[in-house]
């Protein structure tokens, strides 16, 4: 088990502004997973909604939650 702090919640609830701030405080690194989706598909969230839809974005979402999960002190 990791000791991993992941926030979840709906869009603009200022989830990555909360993170940035409890990671600065933690002293932990600050992971983005939005950034990680759109960097490893190479187009934007828009984009992967409307190629393939909610779904698979959910999918990505959670293949990159699980991976972060393998690391710690994030």
């Amino acid at each position: 088990m990791s000791d991993n702090v992941i926030l979840v919640g709906f869009m603009g609830a200022g989830k990555s502004s909360v993170g940035r701030l409890l990671a600065r405080r933690l002293g932990r690194c600050f992971v983005e997973t939005d950034d990680m989706i759109t960097a490893r598909e190479g187009r934007s969230i828009p984009d992967i909604f409307a190629e393939r839809g909610e779904a698979h974005f959910r999918a990505l979402e959670e293949e990159t939650v699980r991976l972060l999960a393998l690391k710690s002190g994030t």
